[in-house]
């Protein structure tokens, strides 16, 4: 039995949470960080000194860090999204390593910008500049998905899990988007599967300050 500790809001624990949907292992799910509290706690802190989520605990082993976990689970349950071939894991790796370096920063800090800051206070030319960042990394992407089916690959690997767990919030942004034919395929088509909408798809309105709300 598989202990994972996060909130189901985060995308961090929501792409390990797919994961294991999708490995169709047993998993008992604690709620802690955000409202919920809980990481400054000595119990939490021995488990993950970063006093982040996510957490998960399988056994005698702990693990924090969302990618971190995701690598575990691929290996030790999953070689169909982490194969024991190395060269297909290097490739994995470099776009997973990428997701974290590029893709994540420039959606999160448009996310915030739009969310925590509300309309008044915003600076156009600013918001502009984070949007155009992320509108780039997303047609990074849709380039990518025009020379195979996923990521990574013509078949999912970890490589999706760690980039498409922020692909609701970007869909879903009040920005304005370019033509992503390639991307927005591959978002129904993660869509149409059993559990993508279910661990993913989970409101982040609570997140959003007063005076940002949508236009």
């Amino acid at each position: 039995m598989l202990t994972l500790w996060g909130r189901t809001s985060s995308s961090n624990v929501q792409k390990v949470a797919w994961l294991i949907a999708e490995l169709e292992l047993n998993v008992e799910q604690k709620d802690v960080g955000g409202p919920f509290g809980g990481l400054d706690t000595p119990e939490y802190i021995a488990m993950n000194p970063n006093c982040l989520i996510p957490t998960l605990q399988d056994e005698k082993i702990t693990i924090w860090e969302s990618e971190a976990i995701l690598r575990y689970l691929g290996s030790k349950y999953g070689s169909m999204y982490f194969p024991d071939d190395f060269g297909k894991r290097a490739i994995i790796d470099q776009w997973m390593c990428r997701n974290q370096s590029q893709w994540f920063p420039a959606i999160y800090a448009a996310f915030i910008m739009i969310m925590k800051v509300p309309v008044a206070e915003r600076k156009a030319d600013e918001l502009k500049r984070l949007v155009d960042n992320a509108n780039q990394q997303a047609l990074f992407i849709d380039n990518q998905l025009g020379k195979h089916r996923y990521l990574a690959d013509d078949s999912m690997t970890l490589a999706d899990f760690s980039f498409a767990a922020w692909l609701y919030r970007y869909f879903t942004l009040e920005i304005e988007r370019p033509s992503l034919k390639n991307l927005e395929q591959y978002y129904k088509v993660l869509c149409a599967g059993p559990h993508y909408e279910k661990h993913v798809h989970v409101s982040y309105e609570f997140m959003r300050v007063p005076g940002a709300e949508r236009p």
